[in-house]
Formats: C-alpha cells, structure tokens, sequence
C-alpha cells in the first residue's frame, strides 16, 4: 500500500476507536505509519480524510449486504419480504460489537465542529439513497433515477437516519426488523382503507 492507502485505513482505525471530534491528525499518522504532509498531500485537510474513511467503513457495510449477506438475494426485490430481510441486515450491522453507526450521530450532533466533514457527507447522501434504494427494490445503483431519489431514496434514507438514531441512544427499546416490517404492514393496509 502507498501513503494514501495507509492513511485512509489508518482514519478508520481512528474513526472506529475515537470518532470525529477525537481524532487528531496525529493519531491518524501514528495508526498509519505515515507523516503529516502525507494528509495534506493526499486528501486536502485531516477532516477530508475522515469523511472519506467514514464513506469507506459504511461501502464495507454495503458490500456485505450487496454480496448476500443480509438475506436479501433470495427474497423479490420490492417486496415487504425483501424489505423486512434488508432491516436485518442493516441492524445486524448495528448490534455487532465496535458498529460504526454511532459516527453518523456524531456528525448529525457535532457537525458544526466539524463543517468539512458534515458538508462532504451531506454530498454523500444521494450515493446512500441510491444504495438503498438498490437493496430494498433491486437493480443496479446506476440505474436508478433521479425522481427515484428525490421520493424513495429520501424516505430510505430518512428511516436509515432514524433507526441509527435509535439504535444509538436506545438499543435495548430499538426497533427489530419484524417490528419495522409490522409498521410497513400496517401503514399498507391504512393506504389500502384510504
């Protein structure tokens, strides 16, 4: 690996261990056996780098419900099957021990601190709404539409936001798969009663 490559797996290594606001370009340049122009150099400024490790520790995430993982290649895409498969997967994510779900708090509470990050990872979004739209409807990320991303992708991504929320703050009480999938099912059958 080059200087680029230790730093970003360095960043993740910091990120996971101590968060946004924590994490010193000192730390990052001890976890990854560089040195500090090397930041500079590679990605522009320190908050740079950690926003594209954040973006880098969630596609490791994606890659695994992509690849099978989550249950979710054997169900139809669309369907409350699929959509009940693809929660596990996302909250089987958060429950594991070091989830790095708590990151996308830490920006929603102290990107003020750190406005080049929280900008960055604002420009991200339209990328994780086309991600989910993929895994929850199926089809390539590539090929979803825009109008598909202002609609479908919002609420994917409006949910994801809310159940990392709690998951953070209250994981005992947090909602389960079964249960966001009972609330599907319901709000269903209220639009069919409409």
């Amino acid at each position: 690996m080059g200087h680029r490559e230790d730093l970003l797996e360095g960043a993740k290594r910091c990120l996971v261990e101590k968060g946004f606001v924590r994490t010193t370009a000192r730390d990052i340049v001890k976890a990854s056996g560089t040195n500090l122009a090397s930041i500079g150099y590679h990605y522009g400024s320190k908050d740079a780098l950690l926003a594209e490790a954040y973006v880098a520790l969630v596609g490791d995430l994606s890659a695994a419900f992509d690849s099978g993982e989550a249950g979710v290649s054997d169900t139809e895409p669309g369907s409350v099957e699929r959509y009940r498969e693809s929660w596990a997967g996302i909250i089987g994510t958060m429950r594991a021990p070091g989830s790095i779900w708590h990151l996308s708090m830490e920006i929603v509470a102290m990107g003020d601190q750190l406005p080049a990050v929280r900008d960055h990872l604002a420009r991200e979004q339209r990328d994780a709404a086309r991600s989910l739209v993929a895994l929850f409807m199926g089809g390539r990320d590539e090929d979803i539409p825009d109008k598909t991303l202002d609609t479908l992708g919002k609420f994917y991504v409006t949910l994801m936001t809310g159940v990392i929320a709690q998951w953070t703050f209250d994981p005992e009480n947090a909602p389960d798969a079964d249960e966001l999938t009972e609330g599907l099912r319901q709000v269903i059958e209220a639009a069919r009663q409409a």
